[in-house]
This record gives structure tokens, sequence and C-alpha cells, in this order.
């Protein structure tokens, strides 16, 4: 009979995507990640095979759990424009909860790996979508409700939003300073709100 294993997968992922998420997948060497997760080499490769497959299956738990919580969160605000808010200042160093410093791990596996494995930036490609979809899906909310700009086609603000909020996370990650940041998120939501402008 095979072995029953004895660890929780789901927790060694979260090990995993802080470990990943800290240093890079490059920076992780086999020794950081046995030591990191509490597993001895075989049981590592017994379950996940490599190093590889392990980013992989750390990546897409990371990528479920955002998108779950990113439609949470806008589904259930009563103000989209308010809700777009918190989640661009939450990317802001000073944010208690910001991982500002460390970027989004996402995006900081496009920047190191997708542009030469394929896998990878699938998942990546395939997160943009989704997050496209869940930001769509708020925005025509807002657009119906008079809380964001109806002058402007949804899925163009959509859009709008994904790469703005992603470009805060590099740029903060980069070492712009909270009140450059702060500029671009003002802009990026005076462009998304109802006329005349809110403030």
């Amino acid at each position: 009979m095979p072995r029953s294993k004895e660890f929780d997968t789901d927790e060694v992922l979260k090990k995993a995507i802080d470990l990943f998420w800290d240093k890079g997948y490059n920076g992780c060497s086999m020794q950081d990640i046995v030591e990191e997760l509490g597993l001895s080499r075989s049981s590592i490769y017994e379950t996940f095979g490599d190093k590889r497959t392990l980013f992989i299956e750390a990546l897409k738990k990371y990528e479920r759990e955002g998108l779950d919580a990113l439609s949470s969160r806008l589904d259930s605000a009563p103000d989209v424009w308010k809700a777009f808010q918190q989640i661009l200042r939450s990317n802001l160093p000073g944010n208690p909860d910001s991982c500002a410093l460390k970027g989004c791990f996402m995006v900081n596996s496009a920047m190191e790996l997708a542009t030469h494995d394929p896998e990878i930036a699938s998942i990546v490609k395939e997160n943009q979508v989704e997050v496209e979809r869940v930001f769509l899906k708020a925005v025509e909310r807002g657009q119906r409700t008079g809380q964001i700009n109806n002058e402007l086609p949804p899925r163009a603000i959509a859009r709008f939003l994904r790469t703005s909020s992603s470009g805060v996370r590099v740029a903060s990650r980069s070492g712009d300073d909270e009140q450059t940041l702060g500029d671009i998120i003002t802009v990026t939501l005076a462009a998304i709100a109802p006329r005349p402008l809110r403030h």
C-alpha cells in the first residue's frame, strides 16, 4: 500500500508561495525549499515532482485565492468606485496590509519568468484575463448605479484599472515614494469617477 502523506499539501503550498514571493524562483535553492517547507527532498519530489512544478502549483493557488478574494470584495461593495479606491490604495507602502516591498507574486513571476517560460506566461495571461473579467463585472454594475464614469466603454475601464493596479505595485517595489504612488492613484480614480468629479 502507498504510504499516506503526513503533511497538509495546502499548508505546504502556502509556505511555498511565501518563499517564492520573497526570494523569487531563481533566488530559491532546493535547500531553501526543504528548510522552509519542513519536508525532506524525497517528500517534495514525490508530491510535486521538482522545484518548477512546486512553483507552478504555488502560483496557481495564489491566482485562485487572489481572484476569489477580489471577486468577493467587489461583488459585496455597496460603492464600486470606493471599492476600486481601496484596492488601489492597498498597494501603498503605508497600508498595514500592503505587500508593496514584495510586489505582487503574479507580477513578479511575469517579470522574472514569463518571457522565457511558456507555461508560466500562460498562467500570467490567464490571470490577467480573469482580473479583467472581475473588474468588468464591477465596472458595469458601477455604471448602472451611477458610481463609475459611463462615458467610457466598460471593458476599456476594466483594462485601464488592471494595468494601473499592476503598475502601482511595480512602481512601489521599484522604490517610488507614497506621494508619487498616491498621484498615480488619484489620476486613475479621477478617470473612472462619474461626472462631475467626486472627491
